[in-house]
């Protein structure tokens, strides 16, 4: 069983999605991209980037994780939900835990932003998600939905995989971090990358306008794969189907407690 409390997994969540925001769209923010005296641009690009989601992800798992469980992503919290190892009762508590903790890791990365001069995240985007105009390669809505949804259900698979062979922590946890640094180096040009509505939400109220306009896809897209995969896997792995008699006696405790890995995202 596991022994931490509510508040402790909640706190889990909001602390390690607010670390993931700072991190990774820290870097898009502050690091991809940096302009020197002489003009040249300088900076860690999309590698960068992709990096900082990747490697935050992998320590937040192999830290945190034992405590909650490691989603950071109300996405990755369905998708568990609908497979079967994440209770559905604990997943508006954990959703809006990972919103609070996003929502404040942006806030703080404005306001470390607003120290630079000229800076303003309405024309810079604050490394908030799009399409059409705000996509970094100019992708259509349909190519940026499809993205999100693949990339998302890719994201899920591999979690419900790594977690469900019992695997050591520290594999677990580069597995799933690895998993989202490849995510991001397919997606960047397409979306900016969301695959985790949390994420999306914190940049996208801090860069307003067309950021908020358009963020009704980075839930909609993200929520979707994530259902899909958690509805299939059962179906494709073998396991009893979420709601059957059977899967409810093996499965009355979240992720938590069906495996020492934690689940992330």
């Amino acid at each position: 069983m596991n022994e931490h409390s509510t508040f402790q997994r909640l706190t889990a969540e909001l602390t390690g999605t607010f670390l993931l925001v700072l991190a990774g769209c820290g870097t898009a923010i502050l690091s991809a991209d940096f302009p020197t005296a002489g003009h040249q641009q300088v900076g860690v690009g999309f590698l960068g980037v992709a990096a900082a989601f990747g490697l935050t992800l992998t320590v937040l798992v192999f830290t945190l994780g034992p405590v909650s469980g490691g989603h950071f992503n109300p996405a990755v919290t369905l998708g568990l939900a609908v497979a079967g190892r994440f209770a559905w009762r604990q997943v508006p508590s954990y959703a809006a835990a990972q919103l609070t903790g996003a929502v404040g890791g942006a806030a703080l990365l404005y306001v470390i932003a607003a120290g630079r001069p000229g800076f303003h995240a309405a024309s810079s985007g604050f490394a908030s998600n799009g399409y059409a105009a705000r996509s970094p390669g100019g992708y259509s809505l349909g190519a940026a939905f499809l993205t999100e949804t693949v990339m998302t259900m890719v994201f899920l698979a591999v979690i419900l995989v790594v977690t469900g062979r019992n695997a050591s922590p520290g594999i677990a946890a580069a597995v799933i971090g690895g998993s989202l640094m490849i995510i991001h180096l397919v997606s960047i040009p397409v979306t900016n990358t969301s695959v985790n509505p949390a994420r999306s939400l914190g940049p996208a109220l801090c860069a307003g306008g067309g950021a908020l306009a358009q963020l009704w896809l980075f839930f909609a897209a993200p929520l979707l794969g994530a259902a899909l995969v958690g509805a299939g896997f059962p179906l494709l792995t073998n396991r009893r189907a979420p709601g059957s008699r059977q899967h409810r006696d093996t499965h009355r405790t979240d992720t938590t407690n069906a495996t020492p890995v934690p689940t992330v995202a």
